[in-house]
């Protein structure tokens, strides 16, 4: 008999159970037989599968679920795990040589403020400008202060540590008089430095430009006035992003660098670096000649020219009981004064102080010129453009050490500053030795190099409206400010041109679990593939009806 009926699911397995299970028929049934088991073979399995799929994709839905909460909760700024790093500048000056060495966290390499300064050290003697004749001084000169960074630096990091020296406008003046003896020195230097185990990068005479460009750097990373980190985890602008200006002088240059109010007519004296992702314009300039030193040395020049046959030479600016006697040939060995067409290098000339300070003054403005100036009233000296200063200066090296002598650093009224150089430079010698120490070898300078700074400030860069904005500063943030700093974030690419990026983490327990869940999950999607396309069940995988 044959029918064709639908049973319940309960009752067929019955049925097939007894059925599959006789093994009496002859060889046709039993050929029927395991076909027809083998249809409900697959029936079971193909429900079995379509259980175990259901199941697995509601496990992978509750992992993914769990490792999405995981992923975006609960996350924290972090610091990456780092060492110190460490760089060294040789500051090769025209009166002296000193190395600064800083240090930063390696993981911070592109905040701002986050380099110090670590050590520095005096080289003894003078500047290596002055070793023109004996080059190779010039290198051994160096080696107090290489040993003292050898000790400062871990033995395991000498090697990545860079080092670099610039040399300003001593080796600028040196450079103007005899190429090859300029050269012959900083070949000197070089073979010092790469004798010791750092990353030496190179001895090189830096423009005035740069030396001014480096300074205003140095102030602004120091202040933090490029970028802020927030309490949010950004990196933003100040608010009101108060820039600095930068007023430095040294031996033989002096420099000016701030950002305009206007935009800088003459292209030859702006810059425009571009740090954290802003553009800044900066207008630099640097004075060749018109450092301290060299500007007391046209000063005698000035005088002795002035005085015609008169001796001994009457100086102003010297107090009453001094006395210098010179050398025609020390007193014009340097470019940036005029030498007579004729004179004995071996004759003397003596200079006697008569503590006179408006005289002083007004001798002192004779070695510069402030009238002649083709973009007038944008002018500074010497015929110079100037756009008009504005914002708040630090005011460094000697500006400092001048000011800071008198008292009157870090700030003071102009009117206070007029009246104690007044007061200083009218002064005798022998008070002044009974108060400070004779062997102080910048005493006789102070009232006139008080001078020309306040000739330089006023009447070259025209603060007498704004005087209130220069601070005298040897430091910001522990740090001496010098272009020093400046060039090495510029040489390491310690500065970014854009803003860095925040990295973000999670704690290490959160961090496994995340782990856990994503991996889980792609274990069960892989399973997953590997039922679809390895588990086919044989024969038909429905029935409609059993032939009995």
């Amino acid at each position: 008999m044959s029918s064709k009926q639908h049973f319940p699911v309960d009752m067929l397995s019955q049925i097939t159970s007894s059925y599959c299970a006789n093994s009496k028929d002859n060889r046709e049934k039993r050929s029927q037989r395991r076909n027809f088991c083998d249809g409900v073979f697959g029936i079971k399995i193909s429900m079995v599968k379509q259980v175990a799929l259901a199941a697995v994709v509601v496990v992978m839905g509750c992992v993914g679920i769990i490792a999405l909460i995981l992923t975006l909760v609960q996350h924290h700024l972090v610091d990456l795990p780092h060492r110190m790093q460490y760089g060294m500048v040789f500051d090769a000056g025209s009166t002296h040589t000193s190395l600064y060495m800083y240090r930063w966290p390696g993981n911070k390499e592109n905040n701002t403020g986050v380099v110090s300064q670590m050590l520095v050290c005096d080289v003894d003697g003078d500047g290596i400008s002055s070793y023109a004749q004996d080059p190779p001084a010039a290198g051994l000169s160096l080696r107090k202060c290489l040993e003292s960074a050898l000790a400062a630096v871990p033995a395991n990091q000498r090697r990545e540590t860079p080092v670099y020296l610039g040399a300003t406008a001593g080796m600028r003046l040196l450079q103007l008089q005899n190429p090859t003896q300029s050269d012959q020195v900083l070949e000197q230097v070089t073979k010092v430095i790469q004798g010791y185990p750092f990353d030496f990068r190179g001895a090189r005479i830096l423009s005035g430009m740069e030396e001014g460009a480096y300074g205003w750097i140095t102030i602004n990373y120091l202040q933090e006035s490029f970028i802020k980190h927030t309490f949010e985890g950004e990196w933003v602008s100040p608010k009101g992003r108060k820039i600095w200006g930068a007023l430095d002088m040294g031996g033989s240059s002096t420099q000016i660098a701030f950002t305009p109010g206007q935009p800088v007519q003459d292209p030859a004296s702006a810059l425009g670096p571009k740090l954290y992702g802003y553009q800044y314009e900066v207008y630099t300039h640097s004075y060749l000649c018109y450092g301290k030193e060299q500007a007391m040395r046209q000063l005698l020049v000035h005088l002795l020219k002035m005085s015609r046959s008169t001796r001994p030479v009457k100086h102003p600016c010297y107090h009453l009981g001094y006395n210098l006697t010179l050398t025609l040939g020390d007193l014009y060995d340097s470019p940036c004064v005029a030498r007579p067409v004729t004179f004995d290098p071996a004759s003397e000339v003596t200079f006697t102080g008569t503590s006179e300070p408006l005289r002083c003054l007004n001798q002192i403005k004779n070695i510069m010129n402030l009238t002649a100036c083709s973009l007038a009233p944008a002018c500074g000296f010497n015929g110079v453009y100037q756009p008009p200063v504005s914002g708040n200066f630090f005011a460094f090296s000697t500006y400092y050490y001048t000011f800071d002598f008198l008292g009157l650093a870090p700030q003071s009224s102009l009117s206070q500053a007029t009246t104690t150089i007044d007061t200083f430079c009218k002064r005798t010698w022998d008070s002044l030795k009974t108060e400070y120490s004779e062997k102080d070898k910048y005493l006789r300078d102070y009232c006139a190099s008080a001078n020309y700074i306040m000739t330089v400030l006023l009447d070259g860069y025209k603060f007498n409206q704004t005087w209130g904005n220069i601070y005298f500063q040897r430091q910001v943030a522990d740090t001496d400010i010098s272009w020093t700093l400046g060039y090495m974030l510029n040489l390491t690419n310690l500065i970014p041109s854009e803003r860095p990026l925040v990295m973000t983490g999670v704690q290490h327990g959160q961090w496994a679990a995340e782990v856990f869940f994503i991996a889980f999950a792609v274990f069960l999607s892989l399973m997953v593939l590997a039922i679809l396309l390895l588990w086919n069940p044989r024969g038909n995988t429905t029935i409609d009806a059993i032939t009995l």
